[in-house]
């Protein structure tokens, strides 16, 4: 019977192992970069507390989903582990994702890879954005490999139609920039918002209501005194750009030698024709705060992933979303009905729509596969337990050959009255006992 309590054992945990398997859910990170391909919003690396990730996930945003219950898919893995890096969209084919700058690491370890190149320039915590020309802006950032930190202000630029880079010769504003968030406005202005800012080898927080700006028609800087509302200055927060062209910031943090200190949890709003600061009144159930997080805006959806909510957690996998039509949280992602043709997107995700069906039936005959093994194996274990219930006694007879024994099956009680009935034994599956009324041992 050990046996096969073994086997019971091993069935359930497996079975436990294997359903939590199928459940695909990312591990809790932060530092990881992000990209909204068509309806799916792609996550890439991280930090997850153990090593720096090489995991490629997505959130499927053409069915609707509860926050509780993402609807995950995984992707095929980089090479390398990577974090503190940027990431953004081709506008040429709107399928290709560059990453850029960041850390590289050797997949899955706590090593860090200084000679890989790839998706890597020597920067780290920057924010790039790209033109409808196919032009990658990324602004300063500082210098992981250096034995002494470094701190930068230049403006690189990537060119993807000839795969060139060039980096400004024009004067450039005095401050350097990193950990900073960068919204291209449809007019070609990049606004930079918070961060930190100093001198090439010393920095401190950036006030939030001075806004440096670059135009990338006449690449010149510019600067703009906000107004309105007071908001803390902040580092590793995240924005987003609304239709009507208010960036919307969430979240961020400040920093303590290098770590991070008070996580925020608010929401403002920045007018890019007025350049005033406003606060929201905000309904429902609050996000965390959040650091190091990403967001994105799908349709009327604010998306928030991922990211620390304080100095003593740093590492998180839920998901909040923000409705910016009423400024309210809501816990389930509903497919935001269509004014216009429904096919008709801002992107195009580059696959075709076989991808994501291929990706469902191979997790469901994964599934599949598992239940029916799972059957089979409780099955047999059900039919050993039966006939080890059921086992019939074998009773030789003088006479009788080795194979031709009489299988004592069941006896029928006739009573009399008056006399009294004869005994009945029962049968028991134990073997070398004697059966009463009988000289015979069942072998």
């Amino acid at each position: 019977m050990k046996s096969l309590y073994y086997i019971l054992f091993f069935v359930i945990f497996s079975s436990v192992n294997y359903f939590a398997i199928c459940q695909n859910i990312p591990s809790p990170r932060r530092e990881q970069t992000s990209t909204l391909v068509g309806t799916r919003l792609y996550f890439f690396g991280g930090a997850t507390g153990i090593s720096e990730s090489n995991e490629v996930w997505y959130l499927d945003l053409s069915s609707s989903f509860n926050i509780s219950r993402p609807s995950w898919l995984r992707d095929v893995a980089m090479p390398v582990g990577y974090n503190f890096g940027t990431s953004c969209l081709s506008p040429i084919d709107k399928s290709t994702v560059f990453l850029i700058g960041g850390r590289t690491w050797i997949a899955n370890a706590r090593t860090y890879s200084y000679t890989s190149s790839l998706y890597m320039i020597t920067r780290n915590e920057i924010q790039a954005v790209i033109d409808n020309n196919g032009k990658i802006f990324i602004f300063g950032g500082d210098n992981y490999n250096s034995s002494t930190k470094l701190y930068y202000n230049d403006m690189n630029i990537l060119d993807i139609t000839i795969m060139t880079w060039s980096t400004l010769t024009k004067s450039q504003p005095a401050l350097t920039y990193f950990d900073y968030t960068a919204t291209l406005l449809p007019n070609g202005l990049i606004v930079y918002i918070g961060g930190f800012g100093g001198s090439s080898t010393s920095v401190g927080l950036n006030n939030i209501s001075q806004i440096q700006i670059f135009d990338t028609k006449s690449y010149t800087w510019s600067a703009k005194l906000t107004s309105g509302s007071t908001i803390a200055s902040r580092v590793f927060h995240s924005a987003v750009l609304t239709q009507d062209g208010n960036i919307i910031i969430y979240g961020g943090s400040t920093s303590n030698s290098g770590k991070v200190a008070n996580v925020f949890s608010d929401i403002a709003v920045l007018n890019t024709n007025s350049w005033t600061w406003s606060v929201p009144s905000v309904s429902g159930t609050n996000a965390p705060p959040l650091t190091q997080h990403s967001a994105v805006l799908y349709k009327n959806y604010m998306i928030l992933a991922f990211g620390a909510t304080s100095a003593t957690n740093l590492y998180t996998n839920n998901i909040y979303i923000l409705d910016i039509q009423n400024f309210t949280w809501v816990t389930t992602f509903n497919i935001p009905t269509p004014t216009t043709n429904p096919a008709k997107h801002t992107q195009s995700n580059g696959y075709s729509s076989t991808d994501h069906d291929s990706s469902n039936l191979h997790i469901g005959i994964g599934i599949g596969m598992g239940v029916v093994i799972l059957a089979v194996v409780l099955f047999v274990i059900g039919l050993f337990i039966y006939k080890n219930r059921h086992k019939q006694e074998i009773i030789a007879t003088p006479g009788t050959s080795k194979d031709d024994h009489i299988r004592e099956t069941y006896i029928s009680t006739i009573y009399t009255p008056g006399i009294p009935p004869p005994v009945k034994y029962e049968l028991a599956p134990t073997y070398g006992v004697p059966v009463p009324g009988n000289n015979y041992h069942s072998s």
